[in-house]
């Protein structure tokens, strides 16, 4: 029986990648597998170089004055890694989500930071709208994604400070103009590959103006002088990544997934708002193509629905605790076939109630 793996992360990968890494395991280099050789060996120093321009190449900024780095610690991390490097006076933060908030708590051990915005009183069901941002913050943080909640930004404010999004749940999902952030990143475990390893994209000119002495490990222009060696790298968890991105170059890029990401968006949702016995959690105009969050109307069914998506093989639909529900994770290496499987269960289930 397939399965269709929902799961928010660590999150579903291409058949090909989870091959070809598995075979790696094996032998990667002269019947040395991946996770044995020497990081400092001219065959993972390649994957290294590569990984790290396919980013570049996949988001569009290539040339541009931008560098990519492939780091530790998780998305946590980088919320005190981006406070530490562009932090000076003052910060502005929009707040909505979970992981937007913990940035928000993380950078205030250091400065002065303000929300700009907030939809926590709304259990951030919707995207803050119409905020302004004052032009003496050293920098804007947002989250392009909230997986818990399943809102997305379909829009980016107009600012001339740095802007910084933690793009950790969408990163080449969608065709957006990446060169309007001056800082992205992502842990790699919701859409790039396995847990283990943290995407950042920085532009170059936006570092060392700040006055505070930063720690060698917390310091980006290090990892930039460094080639994202400066200490043992996650080794499998890049090269995997790697797989990942030559995965998705080859099946022509940002814009071929993101047209099947909106089909695969608009298939779930469609049931969510047909469907009587379900009701989406986030406002629709704010709905994330990455993560569908919805409810049950009717607890009574649960079991039975629950039960339903064992057989057909789903796996992870369990929402947030905080949320409650359910929560469909829509990846770009989830096919389509398993969005349509789910969507069937609903509306099997609809015709048995």
């Amino acid at each position: 029986m397939k399965l269709h793996n929902f799961s928010a992360g660590p999150c579903v990968l291409p058949k090909e990648v989870i091959t070809k890494a598995s075979e790696a395991l094996l032998d990667f280099d002269n019947g040395l597998s991946i996770i044995e050789i020497s990081h400092r060996s001219k065959p993972f120093v390649d994957v290294m170089e590569k990984a790290r321009a396919l980013a570049l190449e996949l988001l569009g900024l290539e040339g541009k004055g931008y560098k990519a780095l492939f780091l530790q610690g998780g998305a946590s991390t980088q919320f005190l890694m981006v406070a530490l490097n562009l932090l000076e006076k003052r910060a502005g933060y929009l707040n909505t989500g979970t992981w937007a908030d913990k940035a928000i708590k993380e950078a205030r051990i250091y400065d002065d930071i303000y929300e700009v915005a907030s939809s926590k009183q709304a259990n951030y069901n919707y995207i803050p709208k119409g905020y302004d941002i004052p032009s003496d913050y050293d920098y804007f943080h947002c989250t392009s994604n909230n997986t818990i909640f399943g809102t997305q930004m379909k829009s980016f404010p107009k600012t001339d400070i740095p802007m910084v999004c933690d793009m950790s749940s969408d990163i080449f999902s969608r065709v957006i103009d990446y060169s309007q952030f001056d800082l992205i990143y992502a842990g790699a475990q919701k859409n790039l590959g396995p847990a283990g390893t943290t995407l950042v994209i920085v532009k170059e000119d936006i570092l060392g103006k700040v006055s505070r002495k930063i720690p060698s490990m917390m310091d980006y222009k290090v990892h930039i002088d460094k080639s994202s060696m400066f200490n043992t790298p996650p080794v499998f968890a890049v090269y995997t990544s790697m797989l990942t991105l030559e995965w998705l170059k080859n099946l022509g890029g940002v814009k071929a997934i993101e047209e099947v990401n909106e089909m695969k968006a608009r298939i779930m949702y469609s049931e969510i708002d047909l469907n009587p016995l379900f009701k989406g959690f986030a406002a629709k105009e704010d709905r994330s193509n990455m993560n569908a969050t919805f409810t049950l109307l009717n607890d009574d069914l649960k079991e039975t629905f629950e039960a339903m998506c064992i057989e057909a093989g789903i796996s992870g639909i369990n929402g947030h605790r905080s949320v409650g529900g359910y929560r469909a994770s829509m990846y770009n290496a989830l096919s389509i076939d398993s969005v349509k499987a789910l969507v069937e269960v609903m509306s099997e289930l609809e015709s048995k109630a």
